[in-house]
């Protein structure tokens, strides 16, 4: 087995959720969550297959995102996956309607930090191991980073 990362681009403004799933029924479900979950939302999908033909299967109400998807699944080249890009929306606002997916296994990340994927490369294909998201922690929250969090909060509209 060899190990290696892929890094994702992610470009401004654009979240990303990565996760596992398990049949191609996944591309149309999660159609339906995102699109029924905000109007302004824009989002691309992509599903890489395991079996059969092999495809990644794609969707999304925005060509430029769901390219963006089926790109990056595609640089993943790992079965069985799934990669949302979301615009004018974040994935706090879908991440359980996506988490309660039927086909959903589990998610492996949400973030618009810089991404590193971990893949295992194997005989028979490839697995995520995991990711590095952002940063390392350059210190411990103070009074003014508590403040600022909760200004940023209110400023997002998720407290009042």
């Amino acid at each position: 087995m060899n190990m290696k990362t892929v890094r994702i681009d992610i470009p401004e403004g654009l979240n990303i959720i990565i996760g596992q799933s398990h049949f191609v029924k996944t591309v149309e479900d999660m159609y339906e969550i995102l699109i029924g979950s905000s109007p302004q939302l824009k989002f691309g999908i992509a599903f890489s297959e395991a079996s059969g033909p092999c495809l990644v299967r794609y969707e999304g109400n925005d060509e430029a995102l769901m390219k963006k998807a089926w790109e990056t699944s595609m640089a993943l080249s790992c079965g069985h996956t799934f990669v949302i890009f979301l615009k004018d929306g974040f994935p706090i606002n879908v991440l359980n309607a996506v988490k309660v997916c039927q086909e959903v296994c589990h998610v492996i990340c949400a973030t618009a930090n810089p991404l590193e994927v971990i893949i295992a490369e194997g005989a028979e294909g490839n697995g995520i191991l995991g990711v590095i998201d952002g940063a390392r922690p350059k210190g411990v929250e103070g009074e003014e980073g508590k403040k600022s969090r909760k200004e940023l909060l209110r400023q997002f509209g998720y407290k009042l």
